[in-house]
């Protein structure tokens, strides 16, 4: 029993430390001197970090991508908050339909979700346009952003709220000065996975961008369909490492509880 227990244990490290190689070799990889992808390199430089900075494609690429993630985790938060808030307050018998609509996008494959996109934001006439876009990255992110929100709000004690309207203070006042605190950190855990989620995303993305637009992951995509340039290692370590800050930042701020499905009091 203990031989099994330790067995168990060597294989649990053992795929532990295996998760991170596919980001250690790419990040080895793009400080490779030579002119294409190697691990690991037969020399060192900077230069292909260098070339994303100089080559204005990637800047411009990187800052879309943000501008996107940032209004689509603050559109989507906002709207969640409030379907949480009038589910938990006015209506609990829906919580469960209400979930199962909201996760429905979980449901469908990335490639058909983009064809279903592609004929909504058309008929706004946004194809390859940022609002276009996201208008589609609200519908991805909507299951990452509700759940924290959700079990942030079913933690407040209703009986809060119901001593603040005892003692005068109306549905919207009780809202911004009960509810909302106490959300803080459902609201902070939505907004950044949100982001990230949005940030990451490429397969939707790639039905919806245009000639004057497209995103970071996309940009990657067409690039390395051309070309095996360690460029593509030193952009994806990039990412990789906004992506990491950005966990880093949800589990200090907020915690990745938040995910963890906790039934009220």
């Amino acid at each position: 029993m203990v031989q099994r227990t330790s067995t168990m244990r060597l294989l649990g490290i053992a795929l532990l430390l295996s998760l991170p190689a596919p980001i250690i070799i790419v990040a080895g990889a793009s400080f490779n001197g030579g002119g294409y992808i190697q691990f690991p390199p037969d020399s060192y430089s900077l230069r292909w970090y260098v070339e994303t900075f100089t080559d204005p494609r990637w800047p411009r690429a990187f800052a879309v991508s943000l501008g996107i993630a940032a209004a689509t985790a603050v559109i989507i938060s906002a709207v969640n908050f409030m379907a949480a808030y009038y589910v938990v307050r006015y209506a609990p018998r829906i919580a469960s339909a209400l979930e199962l609509a909201i996760f429905s996008p979980l449901f469908f494959p990335h490639a058909a979700m983009g064809v279903a996109m592609v004929a909504m934001v058309g008929q706004f006439g946004l194809l390859g346009t940022a609002p276009g876009i996201i208008l589609a990255h609200l519908v991805i992110t909507l299951p990452f952003s509700y759940r924290p929100i959700h079990i942030a709000m079913r933690s407040i004690d209703p009986d809060l709220i119901r001593a603040a309207n005892v003692m005068g203070a109306s549905e919207w006042q009780a809202l911004r000065d009960i509810v909302l605190p106490l959300c803080r950190s459902g609201i902070l855990t939505s907004l950044l996975f949100a982001g990230i989620i949005s940030f990451d995303e490429v397969t939707v993305t790639m039905f919806l961008i245009g000639p004057n637009i497209t995103t970071l992951p996309v940009q990657i995509f067409s690039f390395v369909q051309d070309s095996a340039s360690p460029v593509l290692a030193a952009i994806s370590t990039i990412s990789v490492l906004v992506t990491f800050v950005a966990v880093m930042l949800l589990d200090r701020f907020a915690g990745l509880t938040f995910f963890v499905r906790r039934d009220a009091a």
